[in-house]
């Protein structure tokens, strides 16, 4: 019993505890550019580029590029919870504790969900109300379940940025790729059938491919019961980040200590 009470303490309160650190001596304030006017002038964007190719209707861009960038928190902060941790040369001590590991690396990913989660929704309020996007009163639940689903995933991939942040010294030239690979093959801008049919077949094994097109459905009038497809492949596509994360992350806190490369110096 002792022992589940101290994996739940190190789940939750390290969890929080490492991602208000995340931020340093910074003011919250970075936090408008970053979070809040980011995702909207990306959703302007494609919004008015797809407008003038006559691609897909504002309701496309406007789902497709708010879901997109929960990828921002889920990519970067997970990443850097671990990544600046090794930094700072505290990962070694917090390392050399019995802490559990699967709590102690699991309850970071808790606070970065929530992130990516109110990111997306905040997108999708506002870039709706900018385009006066329709959606029926009754999609407002399911899509905000759809888009809590999509940041889980999301992050599962952030986790697995986060392991090989012990192999090399910073992960934001990485995420950024990842983000970009994210909103190219995800059909975020462009529907998944025009693209060509190899990036098709890596698409469904990628985070928000499969939460995009279930939180467009509801946006049309499709009910909850027939996008729990979608929905469950989404959650799947993130469990099985999550479990590839957690086996890199054990594999290279064995060869950094092995090889003494746990700090950066």
């Amino acid at each position: 019993m002792t022992a589940f009470v101290n994996a739940t303490r190190i789940f939750f309160l390290g969890g929080i505890m490492s991602y208000r650190a995340l931020f340093n001596w910074l003011s919250p304030w970075i936090l408008i550019p970053s979070f809040l006017v980011g995702p909207i002038a990306q959703i302007l964007l494609f919004a008015f580029l797809g407008r003038s190719a006559g691609v897909a209707s504002d309701e496309f861009f406007v789902v497709g590029n708010a879901l997109q960038y929960a990828a921002i928190p889920c990519l970067f902060a997970m990443g850097n919870t671990i990544g600046d941790e090794r930094q700072e040369k505290t990962l070694g001590i917090i390392l050399s504790t019995p802490a559990p590991r699967v709590p102690l690396f699991l309850g970071r990913a808790i606070p970065v969900i929530a992130n990516g989660f109110l990111v997306a929704l905040f997108s999708l309020v506002v870039g709706g109300a900018i385009f006066s996007i329709d959606v029926p009163g009754s999609a407002y639940f399911p899509i905000a379940v759809v888009t809590l689903v999509a940041s889980f995933s999301c992050t599962g991939l952030g986790l697995v940025c986060a392991a090989l942040s012990l192999r090399v010294r910073e992960t934001a030239v990485l995420a950024n790729v990842i983000f970009g690979v994210l909103l190219v093959f995800c059909g975020v801008n462009v529907p998944l059938d025009s693209l060509p049919e190899w990036m098709q077949s890596v698409s469904p094994w990628l985070p928000l491919t499969h939460g995009i097109a279930a939180a467009r459905r509801l946006a049309d009038g499709a009910t909850f019961s027939s996008v729990t497809g979608d929905l469950f492949r989404e959650a799947g596509v993130g469990a099985l980040y999550v479990l590839i994360g957690m086996a890199m992350l054990s594999y290279f806190e064995w060869e950094s200590r092995r090889r003494a490369t746990l700090e950066v110096f």
